[in-house]
């Protein structure tokens, strides 16, 4: 269920601004507490769903380590927090089917995008694209730091660790990757449920999103940390935690949207 958080006035002269609700730095845990209901109530779909990613996961990684880009895997990985929430649209259409007293189905969430294609799938495009972009430049950063180099996982990783500009590489990549996912975090945070449930497009979409983002910073902190920590928890253990951590955060992040945005 949603969050019992009432509506706040806000005076803000950001676009969209009365689309949004401020809310307190304790809901996110409330928005993971319904996400978890939503994950129990639909449980063999929502891992279905999510085993999707998982295999894709896996395939992506061992593409790169045949092709000697071994290298890339870590970024990746790092990408995934960019275009995750392009990868949870059906876990929305989930949580919607379970407010709206409908039984969700694995079928269903497959087919969630057909709520709003157009803007749905140009949306996941520019996520995609952000993704290819930022592999692009990790390829780069590491062909300037170790050029004419090879490396095995184990060679790679004292590389990265030990010497000067394995610190560099880490340091730039961080920073960078930083920067990026915190755009695609404020674009995506309520852009993909609110196109999923209302038909608008995608500019408004994405600037409603960044304008709930803006007004409601520290929740959204507390928010984003929490994301972070259960996405990087599901990759620790080799992908196969995303089939459960992948799910209760794309249910929590329906409730998050209906917790912050009105209509």
């Amino acid at each position: 269920m949603e969050s019992d958080a009432q509506p706040q006035p806000v005076q803000s002269a950001l676009p969209f601004a009365e689309r949004v609700r401020v809310v307190t730095t304790d809901q996110p845990f409330r928005w993971l507490a319904a996400g978890w209901r939503d994950f129990r109530a639909a449980m063999a779909a929502s891992i279905a769903y999510g085993m999707i990613v998982v295999v894709a996961g896996f395939a992506l990684s061992f593409l790169l380590a045949g092709a000697g880009l071994l290298y890339l895997v870590l970024p990746l990985i790092v990408g995934f927090l960019l275009v995750g929430p392009a990868l949870t649209v059906g876990y929305y259409g989930m949580s919607q089917d379970l407010e709206a007293g409908r039984r969700p189905s694995f079928g269903t969430a497959i087919m969630a995008w057909r709520a709003n294609p157009g803007p749905l799938l140009a949306f996941g495009l520019v996520l995609v694209c952000f993704l290819v972009l930022w592999m692009r430049f990790a390829a780069l950063v590491f062909a300037i730091c170790f050029p004419n180099t090879m490396l095995s996982v184990q060679a790679l990783l004292n590389a990265a660790l030990f010497t000067e500009d394995g610190l560099i590489f880490l340091a730039v990549g961080t920073v960078v990757g930083g920067v990026m996912a915190s755009i695609a975090f404020a674009a995506g945070a309520f852009s993909l449920p609110l196109l999923l449930d209302r038909k608008v497009g995608v500019m408004e979409a994405l600037v409603t999103s960044v304008t709930a983002v803006v007004l409601n910073a520290p929740a959204m902190v507390v928010w984003a940390a929490l994301v972070v920590l259960f996405a990087m928890a599901g990759l620790a253990l080799g992908y196969v935690g995303l089939a459960v951590t992948l799910p209760l955060l794309g249910h929590a992040t329906w409730h998050a949207y209906r917790a912050v945005i009105r209509f």
